[in-house]
C-alpha cells in the first residue's frame, strides 16, 4: 500500500509538473532560493485564467515549448510523456505529440514506456530521441552563429569609443532610431518581422547570487535598431534594472529556449520576495504575449553569411582618378563590407572600403564591356589563390532602353558632387557609355583631361533633372567663377548654348523607405569610407536623405539615397564587430579643423574626425599625388513612387 501511495503521489507531482504551462520551469525549483513556491503551486495554478487561443505555437519535431492554448487545454503524449497544446497534437483524439509516437504506441515497448514514465524513470530510447532532436538543432544553430560573431570580431581589433553607449545616448536625449526594416541590405533587414515593444525573451539573469549562469524572462521596453531596452518580468513600472541588449546577440533567446536547453529560470533577487508562486505569475504575464520566432537565431546566422570571400578579384573605381577603374582583391569581409586592396599594392596598404552591393565595384571585364576607362595592372598574371568574382554576385542595375530618346553628351543636369557630398551642383554629361552608364563632370571645376569625371548609371538616385533643387528648396551650387547670381537655369542654358536632359529619363521611383527626420543610425563617412559614425537623418526629400554626423557642423553633412548600402541600423557595428566612431567632441573638432588646412595624406592620418576639404584643396592634393575619396552611389532597386517633385523645364 505504501508503495502504491508513493507511486500515486509521485505521479501526481509529475502531472503537476507537466501542467507547467510554458514547459520551462523544470530547472527552477532546484535553483530557487524560495522553496515556498512549490508548496503552493497547486493552489495557485487553479487561479490562472484561461489562455487565449490565437497565440503562435513554437514547435519542433512535434514538441511544443511555449504558448499553451487554455481553450483547448493541455495534453500529455501517451507514448513519450511530452506535455503540450492539445490542438497541436496528432490524431483526432490528441493522444500523441507526433506521428512517430502514434505509430510506436502499439509496439512492444508501449507498456514499458508508460510504466517508466509513471515511475519517474528515464524515458524510453524512442522518447529520448524525440526530445533531443530540437535541442540539438537549436544548439547547432547557436554554435554556428556564435562562431560567426567570433570570427568577424577577430578581423577588427577592439578600439575604445571613449565610453560611448548607444543606450545611454538614446535614453538621455529621448532619441528615436531608424527601424531595422529601413535597411534591406543589413542582417535581418528583410525578415525582422513583428519584433516590437512588449515582445518577451529569455536572457541571462544578472541580479542573482547563484554560482551558475541562470536566466529570466524580460520584455522589450524600447527598440533602437538592433538594440532593445529590456526589463525583467516582475519589475512592473520600475526601471531600476533595465538594460540594453542587442536582439541579434547570442545571449537573447525566444521564450521556451531554457526548457529546450535545460537551463534554469530564476527570478531576480531584488524582486524574489514579491511572489510565492512565480510559475503562476509567469503564466498570467505571458498569456497573449509574443516572443521571438523559434528559428530567429538561425535566420540571424543565415543573414550574416556573405558570398564575397577573400582573394576574390573585382574592378573598383580608382580613388586617385575618378574616371577609371582598377583591379582590386578582397582582403577581408566584415558585415558585408569589403576591404579591397589594389592589386599593384606591394605592401597591401593601398586599400578602399565599400559594401558588397556598392555600385562602385564590378566583375572583371565590366569596364571593357561598357567602354569605361580602365587602368591596366602591371601584374601580368593572377597571384596564387586569387580568382575572379562571379558576375552574378554584384548588384544589378535596372535595364534601360537607349534606342529611343536618350541622354546625350553636353546635356545639363544636377548631381551630387562626389568631392563635396553636402552639395548638389550644376553638371554636364561628358560621355554616354553602354548599358545606361554616364560619365558626368561638375561644371566650373573639371580637370582638362577629364580625370575627375565620375560614372553614374542613368537610374542612379544621385543625379537629378534641371530644376530639382529649386522645387525642393535645396541650395544648388553654381559653377565656380559664375558671377550672375542668383543662379538661373534658363539664363545659364542660353549662355552656354546647352539643353537640359529630359525629365522623363531620370529615376522617379520613391520607395516607402520608413525613414523620418530625427532618426538615429550608423552611417559611413563617404569621404573616409573605412569609418562608420553615429549619425542623424536631418532632412528627407522623397528618397534623398540628408545625413548629419553627430558632433560635427552641418557643412560636413552628406546627401545619401534611402537605399544606400552605406547606412546601417543602430547596433550594426556591435553585431558585426566593426568599430563605431562616436560623436565628435568640441576639442576634437577644433583640432581637426586646424589640421585639415594642411596638406597631408588623408589615408595615413590617424582619424580624429571628418577631414572635410574643398574641391580646390582636393585638386591641389591631386597635383601633389595625394589620395581622395568620393561618393558611393545608392542602390538602383525599383520601387513604386511619385514623380511630382520635378519642375517643368523652361522653354
Amino acid at each position: 500500500m505504501e508503495n502504491t501511495k508513493d507511486l500515486t503521489e509521485h505521479s501526481s507531482r509529475s502531472e503537476r509538473k507537466r501542467r507547467d504551462s510554458f514547459g520551462m520551469f523544470d530547472g527552477y525549483d532546484s535553483c530557487s532560493e524560495d522553496t515556498s513556491s512549490s508548496s503552493s503551486s497547486e493552489e495557485s495554478e487553479e487561479e490562472v485564467a484561461p489562455l487565449p487561443s490565437n497565440l503562435p505555437i513554437i514547435k519542433n519535431n512535434g514538441q511544443v515549448y511555449t504558448y499553451p492554448d487554455g481553450k483547448s487545454g493541455m495534453a500529455t503524449c501517451e507514448m513519450c510523456g511530452m506535455v503540450g497544446v492539445r490542438d497541436a497534437f496528432y490524431s483526432k483524439t490528441k493522444r500523441f505529440c507526433s506521428v512517430s509516437c502514434s505509430r510506436s504506441y502499439s509496439s512492444n515497448s508501449k507498456k514499458a514506456s508508460i510504466l517508466a514514465r509513471l515511475q519517474g524513470k528515464p524515458p524510453t530510447k524512442k522518447a529520448k530521441v524525440l526530445q533531443k532532436q530540437p535541442l540539438v538543432a537549436k544548439l547547432a544553430a547557436y554554435a554556428q552563429y556564435q562562431a560567426t560573431l567570433q570570427n568577424q570580431a577577430k578581423t577588427k581589433a577592439a578600439v575604445s569609443m571613449e565610453g560611448f553607449s548607444w543606450g545611454n545616448y538614446i535614453n538621455s536625449n529621448s532619441f528615436i532610431a531608424a527601424p531595422v526594416t529601413c535597411f534591406k541590405h543589413a542582417p535581418m533587414g528583410t525578415c525582422w518581422g513583428d519584433i516590437s515593444e512588449n515582445v518577451r525573451v529569455e536572457v541571462p539573469n544578472t541580479d542573482c547570487s547563484l554560482p551558475t549562469k541562470v536566466f529570466w524572462i524580460a520584455g522589450i521596453v524600447k527598440l533602437a535598431g538592433y538594440n532593445a531596452l529590456l526589463r525583467y518580468e516582475g519589475f512592473e513600472n520600475d526601471p531600476g534594472l533595465d538594460f540594453w541588449c542587442n536582439v541579434c546577440g547570442s545571449d537573447i533567446h525566444p521564450v521556451g529556449w531554457c526548457a529546450a536547453s535545460g537551463k534554469p529560470l530564476v527570478p531576480p533577487r531584488t524582486i524574489q520576495h514579491k511572489y510565492t508562486n512565480w510559475k503562476a505569475f509567469l503564466v498570467k504575464r505571458l498569456t497573449g504575449a509574443k516572443t521571438l520566432p523559434p528559428d530567429f537565431s538561425q535566420k540571424v546566422s543565415e543573414s550574416m553569411q556573405y558570398p564575397f570571400k577573400p582573394c576574390m578579384r573585382v574592378e573598383v573605381v580608382d580613388k586617385r582618378h575618378l574616371c577609371r577603374t582598377r583591379v582590386a582583391v578582397v582582403e577581408s569581409v566584415i558585415g558585408g563590407r569589403l576591404r579591397l586592396v589594389y592589386e599593384e599594392s606591394e605592401d597591401r596598404t593601398d586599400d578602399f572600403w565599400c559594401h558588397m552591393h556598392s555600385p562602385l565595384i564590378h566583375h572583371i571585364g565590366w569596364s571593357r564591356s561598357i567602354g569605361h576607362r580602365f587602368k591596366r595592372s602591371d601584374i601580368t598574371k593572377k597571384q596564387d589563390g586569387h580568382f575572379d568574382t562571379p558576375p552574378h554576385l554584384f548588384a544589378k542595375v535596372k535595364e534601360v532602353d537607349q534606342s529611343g530618346e536618350w541622354f546625350k553628351e553636353g546635356m545639363k543636369l544636377e548631381a551630387i558632387d562626389p568631392l563635396n557630398l553636402s552639395t548638389i551642383c550644376v553638371a554636364t554629361i561628358r560621355k554616354v557609355l553602354a548599358d545606361g552608364f554616364l560619365m558626368i563632370g561638375i561644371d566650373g571645376s573639371e580637370a582638362a583631361d577629364g580625370s575627375d569625371w565620375f560614372c553614374y548609371h542613368a537610374t542612379s538616385p544621385s543625379i537629378f533633372p534641371v530644376g530639382f533643387c529649386e522645387i525642393n528648396m535645396i541650395e544648388l551650387t553654381p559653377p565656380r567663377g559664375y558671377t550672375k547670381l542668383p543662379f538661373k537655369w534658363f539664363d545659364y542654358l542660353r549662355e552656354t548654348g546647352s539643353i537640359a536632359a529630359p525629365v522623363k529619363l531620370f529615376n522617379k521611383d520613391v520607395p516607402n523607405h520608413g525613414f523620418r527626420v530625427g532618426m538615429k543610425l550608423e552611417a559611413v563617412d563617404l569621404m573616409e569610407p573605412r569609418l562608420i559614425c553615429v549619425a542623424t537623418v536631418t532632412r528627407i526629400i522623397h528618397r534623398l536623405l540628408r545625413i548629419h554626423f553627430d558632433g560635427w557642423e552641418e557643412e560636413y553633412d552628406q546627401w545619401v539615397d534611402c537605399e544606400s548600402p552605406d547606412l546601417y541600423p543602430v547596433g550594426w557595428c556591435q553585431l558585426t564587430g566593426y568599430q563605431l566612431q562616436p560623436p565628435a567632441s568640441q576639442s576634437s573638432r577644433e583640432s581637426q579643423s586646424g589640421s585639415s588646412k594642411q596638406k597631408k595624406k588623408a589615408k595615413s592620418q590617424q582619424y580624429k574626425g571628418h577631414k572635410k576639404m574643398t574641391t580646390l584643396q582636393l585638386k591641389e592634393e591631386l597635383i601633389d599625388g595625394e589620395d581622395y575619396n568620393f561618393l558611393q552611389g545608392a542602390s538602383d532597386q525599383e520601387s513604386n513612387g511619385s514623380a511630382n517633385f520635378y519642375i517643368k523645364q523652361e522653354p
